[in-house]
């Protein structure tokens, strides 16, 4: 997706423009026309949703061995499979992997919000990344879903990640969502309000680490 594409989302969720659709319906993910196999599964999902989060040593060696493994065919069979376990395990792998091109479909999968549990992967994902593209994709999810309030989404993980990125860039663009958020919480009172990029950092920090072995 170009920059103008991203332009225009923004627009649309201003209210510039006369259509009465949601602003990415229009936007088409990324989507196998397959079933994954079971050997896929087993080998190259099955070991790994549960562990993304974590950062022991096991994990990381578990992960340094099989990253030379990891090819451009598993990431995209993984982005485009219908199912939370398999598309945050693509993005994740995108991550380790460095693999910048994924960005686009990562992000429209978040706008799109098509499957849950994965959301929080995927802001992880772009903020790790650190690209201008990214800070978009999380500044225009933001912008919608957190006037949004009857949707339980990835608000609290968006905001983290821009949060993050803020601090790395010198930008201002968590300050921006503040008000929205604070309107987004009164319906949650179990929510907390406090935004920490404590668990973020962690978590980036282990995909860094991943990224400097050779593979």
């Amino acid at each position: 997706m170009n920059h103008n594409d991203l332009e225009n989302i923004k627009l649309h969720i201003a209210g510039a423009t006369v259509r009465n659709t949601p602003p990415f319906d229009n936007l088409k993910p990324f989507k196998n026309s397959f079933e994954l196999s079971k050997d896929f599964l087993d080998k190259w999902v099955i070991p790994f949703y549960m562990k993304i989060g974590s950062t022991d040593s096991d994990w990381l060696n578990q992960l340094t061995i099989l990253k030379s493994e990891i090819t451009t065919d598993i990431i995209e069979k993984n982005l485009g499979d219908f199912n939370w376990r398999t598309r945050q395990t693509g993005a994740f792998f995108s991550a380790v992997t460095n693999q910048t091109q994924y960005i686009d479909i990562i992000g429209i999968h978040l706008l799109k919000s098509e499957v849950c549990y994965a959301g929080s992967v995927y802001c992880q994902v772009l903020a790790s990344f650190n690209l201008p593209k990214c800070v978009d994709y999380l500044n225009i999810y933001l912008d919608y879903y957190l006037t949004k309030p009857d949707l339980w989404f990835d608000q609290r993980d968006a905001l983290e990640a821009i949060c993050y990125l803020d601090k790395l860039n010198s930008t201002h663009y968590f300050d921006k969502h503040l008000e929205n958020w604070g309107e987004f919480l009164k319906n949650k009172p179990h929510w907390e309000k406090e935004i920490s990029t404590d668990k973020l950092e962690n978590q980036i920090n282990f995909i860094e680490s991943i990224r400097k072995f050779a593979g």
